[in-house]
């Protein structure tokens, strides 16, 4: 049975779990003021280390005279850029439906 009580804890412990606000280092990311947690952003300067470490290979490979594999790696850096970019926004979506199913009157 839900009762006021039931419904006053859950939305204290929520307030609780969505106080931590992590201020994301994204170079990469545009929407870098959203809240997000300790996981999200570890995982997003994965992600651009990833990216960074592409882009100087290419650069190398341009630097050794190796142009394909210069234009192969930008092309991969460029669709984990995409990636990141889609993952970001599938995570943005479900943070926003989860906040939706939290009951607001009390």
């Amino acid at each position: 049975m839900i009762t006021r009580s039931n419904l006053a804890e859950q939305l204290r412990e929520y307030q609780i779990r969505s106080k931590h606000d992590w201020a994301s280092v994204s170079f990469f990311s545009s929407t870098s003021n959203l809240t997000s947690s300790r996981v999200d952003v570890v995982v997003f300067v994965i992600w651009e280390l990833v990216i960074l470490a592409f882009l100087v290979f290419s650069a190398v490979s341009l630097y050794f005279r190796h142009i394909r594999l210069a234009f192969i790696l930008v092309i991969v850096t460029m669709l984990l850029l995409l990636c990141m970019k889609i993952t970001k926004q599938v995570r943005l979506d479900r943070k926003k439906k989860r906040r939706m199913l939290l009951p607001l009157s009390m």
